[in-house]
């Protein structure tokens, strides 16, 4: 195995022509995506990975400085798909990842047939002419609990965030993926992800993008996927899932699977 496929934890399945690579978000791993693999590897070559940081890589490879910005996550992607010599794929990203794959496009758009997001967002933080959800207090309120506490911080995270009560088995699988990160690396990606403004890239996004959001999700407002749509560089198109929750495939695969094999199939195109 390759030293970029090993620190990533790179596992390609199925045996299809077209490649699907899966990016994953915060607090989560590769195996977020087991609702949807089985209905890809028949037609597709599916490439999954680990983002730095997570709980199943070596924390010793963490570089903080290199991931204090999206940039860092985005070459590793695009270090991936130069390793396993992609030509071009479609992106399917959750919420940190569906961003990483938008930044990976604009450095290689060629590399990308079209980016399917689940819950993406250029902004957490409201300013006076944009709602992104979260005011700047919150962050630092929400960072203190992390350093001060981080196994509280997550059970109690981790059903707002899911969507659903403790019990859920989405929720305890959040819970496990999510306490699996070492804490000062948690709080540096949390950092990164809720302080970051990628509103000024949006343009320079020229493939095109598929948005996917829930109807209710705590960490992403719906009007998020509407300024998203409305400041793409190229086409993309929205659809809105009646789930609840910022890891709707996770917590309700019986609707959001069949919605995202939809845009996977089909071009924006082919959807209009």
């Amino acid at each position: 195995m390759s030293t970029v496929g090993d620190a990533h934890n790179v596992r390609i399945l199925g045996s299809g022509e077209r490649i699907i690579v899966l990016g994953h978000g915060f607090g989560t791993d590769q195996s977020v995506w087991k609702h949807l693999v089985p209905h890809l590897v028949d037609e597709y070559k599916v490439i999954l990975y680990d983002n730095m940081g997570s709980g199943p890589t070596n924390p010793d490879y963490f570089d903080f400085e290199r991931y204090a910005t999206l940039e860092g996550y985005a070459y590793d992607l695009l270090a991936i798909l130069e390793e396993y010599q992609v030509n071009k794929c479609i992106f399917v990203g959750h919420s940190l990842s569906s961003m990483t794959g938008a930044i990976a496009s604009i450095f290689r758009p060629d590399l990308f047939q079209k980016i399917i997001t689940i819950s993406a967002s250029p902004r957490f933080i409201n300013t006076e002419d944009y709602y992104g959800g979260f005011e700047q207090e919150d962050i630092e309120q929400l960072c203190g609990a992390i350093e001060s506490n981080y196994k509280s911080w997550c059970s109690g995270f981790a059903p707002l965030v899911v969507g659903g009560d403790m019990d859920s088995v989405a929720v305890q699988e959040f819970s496990r993926t999510l306490f699996n990160m070492r804490p000062d690396i948690a709080l540096s990606v949390f950092r990164t992800i809720f302080t970051f403004d990628l509103r000024h890239f949006l343009a320079r996004v020229t493939v095109p993008v598929h948005i996917i959001q829930s109807s209710k999700d705590l960490a992403v407002p719906v009007a998020v996927a509407e300024y998203l749509h409305q400041n793409l560089g190229g086409k993309s198109i929205v659809e809105i899932m009646s789930t609840e929750g910022h890891l709707p495939h996770l917590s309700a695969p019986e609707i959001t699977i069949p919605v995202l094999i939809r845009h996977i199939m089909h071009d924006i195109m082919d959807d209009a």
